[in-house]
């Protein structure tokens, strides 16, 4: 299946690449090593098996997700990252240590409106 073109800008391919809120917990998940689906599903809350199927086919597509598939009864299937998503882990440490931040800074916001 070709790919569409990706956008001239760099951050908006990362963007378009792993721009989505599923995506990004996925990621998140991976990065501690190889899932299976139902751990996956687990983990990620609120997300639906369907949403969960579509957002992995889609990052094997773009090669940052490896699917192996083990001929077995009941057939297993575990997730890893491949070395371009695994390239991406400074980007997610980076983006948990800015929600931190905020996290901490919203807090203060507060507890000064409510003095």
């Amino acid at each position: 299946m070709p790919q569409k073109p990706l956008p001239p800008c760099p951050v908006a391919t990362t963007v378009e690449l792993i721009g989505n809120k599923w995506k990004l917990l996925i990621l998140r998940d991976l990065m501690g090593g190889t899932r299976r689906f139902g751990q996956l599903r687990a983990s990620v809350s609120g997300i639906s098996q369907k949403v969960l199927t579509q957002n992995l086919r889609s990052m094997e597509s773009d090669g940052l997700v490896l699917r192996k598939v083990y001929a077995e009864v009941p057939p297993r299937v575990e997730y890893s990252l491949t070395p371009m998503g695994r390239s991406l882990a400074p980007v997610i440490d980076i983006m948990a240590q800015w929600g931190e931040k905020y996290k901490k800074a919203a807090a203060r916001r507060t507890n000064k409106k409510g003095v």
